[in-house]
């Protein structure tokens, strides 16, 4: 009933068209017959052929001196591909139309173009949009619509501006379909977006085969969804969606215009179905010419809404107008050939107008109702852009009101889940490396596998971290016996195999192991450091005490040692009678305090509190030190030597250091800090090594037990430290990198390195801070400027304490220096009064009257029965 209803609505239609066609003929006119394929019966169509009706309507209307009618011929094409190559034969062989509009989709025409190439009769287009028909383009081929590449950009906006780094196309299995997957995936790839798996759907798909598809689609983790086909199939994927679970929170769906343009046509059913879906809708200028057009197709037409496939109907037929008007009306005649069916495509008749006609159909140029129909470009928004500029898009999604995305929230979609079959993240561990790495043991009770280790509680951290739970497992990559089942290597390529979601674990970060799975960014310092063992100096030279000072302290220490001594006997000699008697007894004394006191405290006791105060200044301004020095200094050293050296078993170390120029027979491998050491303990002379390579983290934890005794001197490698492990393109890998940063910015991670690495010797440097990959050996010298600071206070002290004496000694022996008596010998009585004990001094006074107080016995005189 509802076909029937159309096609009474279409004879009406034709009927008017030939009521106004027919006043405005005259003898002069020339009428042109021009072809019309489409699906007959469809609203779609029936818009269609209402606007191109309507297009020669006006057209004629507004240019009464037109010497040229066109005469409008209907072949229904009923949907079908052939049914529109064979109504396209019709129209040609028995109508010999001049010109074809139509056909609807891109299936149907891929054939019309070839029918309309071999004829010459101008096939035109306003709704096939694939691409692909412009590839090899047929010169009798005309589109008067955007292909489905010039959305692209626009879809690629969109998720870029979303955040989305994943999207899985939903297309229809044709060529309308797959025609838009060369410029989206260039698109997409352009701003590193990807695409891990594609859904193809066929148009006659059962609703159990797309139940089936949208199922696999909840398995995947992407939930970011990019869909094109045509509105028929879309509405029943979108109403198996919506039963299937993927219209709930957290998926996004984009409609391309393939949909999104026929809305109008579209039940509220089917538009139910898709709430929360954003699309690409084709936008066309509005003007006054538009709005007029609209109310009059609202009039004759009521029952739809204009879309823009009515648009471009109105423009192309207008387009063939003019170049029917200005092609002229001769060569109308076809060459006859024979044929016996209206389908033998070599019996085609030829047209001898349609050179003419595409000539013009390429030169002319006006402005329709939606868009500029130009000869080069096809329909453009702008007839003459300006040279040098750049068309730009906007990235800006402040410009949009807020979306109500799938399960009615206005959360934006983060673009992927764990997939929702409930599997947990099997993350594969190593086995055999260093404990406070990762660690794997068994409960004897329950036989349970317990991982633990540094690495396992900051992944963890990094979990707690994440803005959504991941359900995770960990799996040791060994046997029951607790050996290793591969290297790192053969770890990592588990992920790649799909064996494991992801590795945790010490896995560094390598170049070659990157082309087959992605890093995280590393969480530890990077590096691959040499530790070789400390050795003391002292035996190799007797005359080693006199290198940690140099010549010039040396000279130094020694002459404050004199000046000491002869300030101090210049203090005691009139008060101690230790310091008196012949000069060269005085001579021998001061000498004999001044080196004795490098050694031990001299015999002759210190009378005077200003004597004191020198000696001890003088004391405590000397210094001894001890340093040891590492055996080695570079890995060109040890390879030159030709000793063995140690690695990490299961390392990439050993790659380097064969690489290097290191035998296999020098490489002795090691799985423990403890194994370590015994082989640099031993030495290459007992049948240990004479260096050991390993990553700084391991170097840290070694060091941590053996500082005392081993030193990292070297990093000849440099590598990006550890990182976590994931498939290529995994969406985990960005936001695990960003919960990373935040762990490593915390107090977490300062936690975690105390907890596992508590025995490190508090002081021991730490590796990782200080590799000191450069040393100078054997030792620092101490210089003059060491202790500079200390020699100027002993100067000072022995200053003071000389200017104190003098001013005291002057002031005691006034009269001399006052009296006429003493005139010409007073440089003679005060050297005698120098040189003479003082008895009025204090301490000569004390020693009088209590000399037990000053003078105490010495140990040897005492006598062990009467005390």
């Amino acid at each position: 009933m509802k076909r029937h209803l159309n096609d009474v609505v279409l004879v009406f239609l034709v009927f008017i068209f030939g009521v106004k066609l027919g006043k405005g003929q005259n003898t002069t006119i020339q009428v042109i017959n021009v072809g019309v394929v489409t699906d007959v019966g469809t609203t779609a169509s029936n818009l269609s052929l209402l606007a191109i009706n309507m297009s020669l309507s006006d057209f004629y209307s507004s240019r009464p001196e037109s010497r040229t009618r066109l005469l409008l011929n209907f072949a229904d094409s009923r949907d079908d591909v052939v049914g529109a190559a064979a109504a396209a034969l019709d129209l040609i062989k028995n109508k010999e139309v001049k010109a074809i509009l139509g056909p609807r989709t891109t299936m149907q025409a891929s054939f019309v173009i070839e029918v309309g190439q071999k004829s010459q009769v101008p096939i035109i287009s306003f709704s096939a949009t694939s691409p692909f028909l412009d590839s090899g383009r047929s010169p009798y081929f005309f589109r008067s619509t955007y292909d489905d590449s010039s959305q692209v950009q626009a879809i690629s906006e969109i998720i870029k501006v979303f955040g989305w780094r994943e999207v899985v196309p939903v297309y229809e299995n044709n060529a309308f379909g797959e025609g838009i997957m060369p410029g989206l995936t260039d698109a997409l790839q352009a701003i590193n977006i990807r695409i891990p798996y594609r859904t193809v759907i066929s148009p006659n798909a059962t609703d159990d085969e797309i139940s089936v598809d949208l199922l696999k689609l909840m398995t995947k983790p992407t939930r970011v969804f990019v869909v094109h086909m045509n509105r028929f199939l879309a509405s029943r994927v979108f109403s198996k969606a919506r039963e299937t679970g993927l219209m709930k929170q957290g998926y996004a769906w984009i409609l391309t215009n393939g949909v999104i343009d026929h809305l109008v046509l579209m039940n509220g059913t089917d538009i139910e179905a898709m709430q929360g879906v954003i699309g690409i809708r084709t936008h066309f200028p509005i003007s006054e010419e538009l709005q007029t057009f609209r109310s009059r197709l609202a009039k004759a037409f009521p029952v739809s809404e204009l879309n823009i496939y009515g648009l471009r109907a109105y423009d192309a037929t207008t387009a063939l107008a003019m170049a029917v008007e200005e092609a002229g009306t001769t060569n109308l005649t076809f060459s006859k050939m024979d044929g016996r069916n209206i389908s033998d495509l070599e019996a085609l008749s030829v047209s001898e107008y349609g050179p003419k006609l595409i000539r013009s159909l390429s030169q002319i140029q006006f402005k329709g109702l939606s868009g500029f129909w130009t000869q080069d470009k096809g329909l453009v928004k702008d007839l003459s852009p300006s040279s040098g500029t750049t068309r730009t898009f906007s990235s800006w999604k402040n410009h949009l009101n807020p979306i109500l995305w799938p399960g009615i929230t206005l959360t934006v979609p983060k673009g992927w889940e764990i997939p929702t079959n409930g599997k947990e993240l099997q993350i594969g561990v190593p086995v055999g490396t260093f404990p406070q790495f990762v660690k794997v043991t068994t409960d004897p009770l329950t036989h349970e596998t317990i991982v633990t280790g540094f690495c396992i509680d900051f992944f963890e951290a990094v979990i707690q971290a994440m803005p959504y739970d991941v359900s995770h497992r960990f799996i040791p990559f060994g046997d029951d016996d607790g050996k290793t089942n591969g290297n790192f290597n053969d770890l990592s390529y588990q992920v790649y195999l799909g064996v494991f979601d992801a590795v945790v674990g010490d896995t560094t970060i390598l170049a070659n192991r990157s082309s087959y799975v992605d890093f995280t960014l590393p969480y530890t310092t990077s590096g691959v450091g040499m530790v070789v063992p400390l050795k003391d100096n002292v035996a190799r030279s007797s005359l080693i005490f006199f290198k940690p000072l140099t010549p010039g302290l040396w000279g130094m220490t020694l002459g404050s040692f004199f000046v000491v001594g002869f300030v101090v006997w210049i203090l005691e000699h009139r008060v101690n009678s230790e310091f008196t008697g012949p000069p060269q007894y005085q001579i021998s004394t001061m000498f004999w305090f001044a080196f004795s006191i490098m050694v031990f405290a001299p015999r002759e006791r210190v009378m005077s509190f200003t004597a004191r105060v020198v000696v001890i200044t003088c004391l405590s301004s000397l210094l001894t030190t001890q340093q040891l020095n590492p055996t080695e200094t570079s890995i060109k050293n040890v390879l030159a030597k030709g000793g063995p050296v140690a690695y990490q078993r299961d390392s990439f170390v050993l790659g380097k250091l064969r690489e290097s120029g290191f035998p296999e027979s020098r490489l002795v491998p090691f799985t423990s800090p403890e194994k370590c050491e015994e082989l640099l303990n031993k030495g290459p002379s007992k049948g240990g090594v004479s260096a050991a390579f390993m990553e700084v983290p391991y170097v840290r934890v070694f060091l941590g037990q053996y500082c005392k005794k081993y030193k990292m001197v070297e990093v000849p490698f440099d590598v990006d430290g550890f990182g976590f492990v994931f498939p290529i393109g995994s969406p985990l890998v960005a936001d695990v990198s960003r919960a990373i940063l935040k762990v490593a910015e915390s107090n977490k991670a300062t936690q975690l390195e105390t907890a596992w690495f508590k025995n490190i010797d508090k002081t021991c440097p730490d590796p990782m801070n200080n590799p000191d990959p450069n040393p100078t050996v054997s030792f620092r010298k101490l210089s003059l400027d060491s202790f500079l600071l200390l020699f100027v206070a002993a100067a000072t002290v022995c200053t003071l304490a000389l200017l104190k004496f003098v001013i005291c000694f002057l002031i005691q022996n006034r009269i001399i220096l006052n009296d006429e008596f003493y005139r010409g010998k007073r440089m003679k009585e005060m050297w005698l009064k120098f040189m003479e004990s003082d008895g009025e001094s204090y301490i000569s006074r004390v020693r009088s009257t209590c000399p037990q107080v000053l003078i105490q016995p010495r140990e040897e005189d005492i006598d062990p029965i009467n005390g």
